[in-house]
């Protein structure tokens, strides 16, 4: 098993995971990230006003990958 840790990217602000979560596969930890950002997700102001926000998924020997919503409006072609 390896601990993952999941830092908070929150516009320029990078709040990091102290503790981490033990998982026994990669996958599984995909898996938390993605949960974890649906239940930011639920947190957020409407998407005009909301900053990027994602989770940056690393472990003791360094960053893996990251996860990320991504809310952009569709603009008028006039």
């Amino acid at each position: 098993m390896s601990r993952y840790y999941f830092d908070i990217r929150d516009g320029d602000v990078l709040c990091p995971d102290e503790e981490g979560i033990e998982f026994a596969s990669r996958r599984a930890a995909e898996i938390e990230a993605a949960m974890s950002l649906a239940g930011i997700a639920r947190e957020l102001p409407e998407f005009g006003q909301s900053r990027p926000v994602g989770i940056e998924v690393r472990t003791d020997e360094g960053p893996l990958f990251q996860a990320a919503f991504l809310f952009e409006t569709a603009r008028s072609r006039h």
